[in-house]
C-alpha cells in the first residue's frame, strides 16, 4: 500500500516530527510512503508525462533515513503553499502544460484543476493520502474526499481554529513564543516608560491575542471577534500606565481585529483561498493611542516569530500522537477522518465536521468586551487552553 504525505498552508513548529512519526510507523508496518513537497502544488504540478525522478520538486520517497533527523528543527523539510487546485489564478506561477490544459472555469475566472489532481493521485498510485493543515488546506482535502480519494486529515494551525478540534499543531508554541517575547518587551517598554502594542496573528480568531495576554499578564487584549473603540481603548491603557509603579502598560492584538464602525485591514491580492494579507491593525492602533494619549508608543508586530523555530514538548506530543492515529485510521480502512482533540482525549471525527461551523474565542465565558482583557470565569470541564 502506498500513501502520500503533504503540508499545506503556513508552516507551524510540529510538521516535522509528525512526518516523521508517521513515516517510521509506515514503514515499520510495511507501507511506502511518498512526501508531496509544497502541499497542493505537488499534486497539482506533477507531470505525468515525465518520470518519477524528473518530477522530485513535486513528490519524493521517504524512508527512515530520509526522515531520520528532520524532527530537530522547526517548519516542513516538504515545503509548504497556499496552493488551491480547485481554484487556480492563471497569471499565476504554474508550469506551461498546465497553462495548455483546457479544464473547467469557475465564476471569478480562475480555473479547477480537480480532475487533473485526481490523475496525478491515480497515476501516483497512492492508496491514500494524509493532508496535515488549516482550515484552507482540509477544505481542499474536504473536495477531494468527496470525488473518492481515501483521506485522512490532521489538523494545523497556530490559530487553533479548525473547527471539530480542541487543537491544531503549532498553537503552544505560537502561545509560548508570544509570551516569552511579551515578557522580553517589557524590559524596553518600562524602560522607556512607554506603552507597548504586540501584534499577533490570528485571522478570524482571536486566541492567541487572548491566551498569550492571559499567561503574559498582559493589561489589554484585542482579539478578531469583538470590535474596540480606540478612545475607549485608550482611557483604559492609560489608567493601566498609571496604576503600575514603572510607569508602563501593555496590549495585544489580533491582526483580524478591527476598530468599531472600522474594517479589517488588508493588502495585496487574495490568494487562491480568496484571503487577503492581513497586518497593520496594531500599528495604526498605536499611532492612535499616540495621538490620544500623547504618550510614546512601542509596536511589535511578532508575525512569523510565532512560528519559526523547534516545538515546545506539547506540539512534540502532539503531533506524534497525531501521526500515530492518522496511520491507525490507514490501517484500519477508516477513511474521511480528522484526527483531533476533543476534551483533552484523542479521538477522530467526520472530515466534513470542518466545514459545518466556525471555531472563535468563547466570548461570552472568555473575555470581558467593557475592559477589553481576558476574564476566564470558570475552568472546570474546559479544554486544557479554555477554547
Amino acid at each position: 500500500m502506498r500513501v502520500g504525505i503533504l503540508t499545506g498552508g503556513g508552516d507551524v513548529p510540529g510538521l516535522n516530527p509528525c512526518i516523521k512519526a508517521f513515516v517510521n510507523r509506515a514503514v515499520t508496518n510495511g507501507y511506502e510512503v511518498l512526501g508531496i513537497r509544497r502541499g497542493w502544488a505537488g499534486l497539482l504540478e506533477y507531470n505525468i508525462d515525465l518520470p518519477f525522478e524528473e518530477n522530485s520538486v513535486c513528490a519524493i520517497k521517504l524512508d527512515r533515513e530520509k526522515v531520520r533527523r528532520v524532527d530537530r528543527t522547526g517548519g516542513t523539510f516538504l515545503h509548504t503553499s497556499r496552493t488551491n487546485p480547485g481554484r487556480v489564478l492563471m497569471k499565476s506561477k504554474i508550469p506551461d502544460f498546465l497553462r495548455k490544459m483546457d479544464m473547467p472555469e469557475n465564476e471569478d475566472g480562475t480555473r479547477d484543476y480537480t480532475e487533473y489532481v485526481l490523475k496525478v493521485i491515480e497515476h501516483l498510485k497512492l492508496d491514500a493520502l494524509v493532508p496535515i493543515g488549516g482550515d484552507d488546506t482540509l477544505s481542499y482535502a474536504e473536495r477531494l474526499h468527496k470525488e473518492g480519494v481515501k483521506i485522512v486529515a490532521i489538523p494545523k494551525t497556530m490559530d487553533n481554529d479548525v473547527y471539530g478540534t480542541d487543537y491544531c499543531i503549532g498553537f503552544s508554541t505560537a502561545v509560548t513564543r508570544s509570551v516569552n517575547f511579551i515578557h522580553n518587551l517589557r524590559t524596553s517598554t518600562g524602560s522607556h516608560e512607554r506603552i507597548a502594542v504586540i501584534e499577533l496573528f490570528g485571522r478570524h480568531s482571536g486566541e492567541t491575542s487572548l491566551i498569550a495576554a492571559y499567561l503574559a499578564g498582559v493589561d489589554r487584549a484585542i482579539i478578531s471577534e469583538v470590535p474596540f473603540d480606540p478612545h475607549k481603548l485608550a482611557d483604559l491603557i492609560m489608567k493601566d500606565k498609571r496604576a503600575n509603579p514603572s510607569n508602563y502598560a501593555m496590549l495585544t492584538i489580533s491582526e483580524g481585529a478591527r476598530m468599531i464602525e472600522g474594517t479589517v485591514i488588508e493588502s495585496g491580492e487574495p490568494d487562491a483561498f480568496g484571503h487577503r494579507k492581513l497586518g497593520g491593525i496594531g500599528f495604526i492602533t498605536g499611532q492612535m493611542l499616540k495621538e490620544l494619549t500623547g504618550e510614546n508608543i512601542i509596536y511589535q508586530q511578532l508575525a512569523y516569530l510565532m512560528r519559526s523555530g523547534a516545538p515546545d514538548s506539547l506540539d512534540l506530543m502532539v503531533a506524534a500522537n497525531y501521526a500515530q492515529m492518522a496511520m491507525g485510521l490507514i490501517e484500519q480502512r477508516r477513511f474521511g477522518r480528522l484526527v483531533c482533540l476533543q476534551r483533552g482525549l484523542y479521538t477522530d471525527i467526520p472530515l466534513t465536521t470542518i466545514s459545518q461551523g466556525v471555531k472563535r474565542v468563547d466570548v461570552a465565558e472568555l473575555y470581558d468586551v467593557d475592559e477589553y482583557r481576558p476574564l476566564v470565569r470558570h475552568v472546570v470541564g474546559m479544554p486544557m487552553f479554555l477554547t
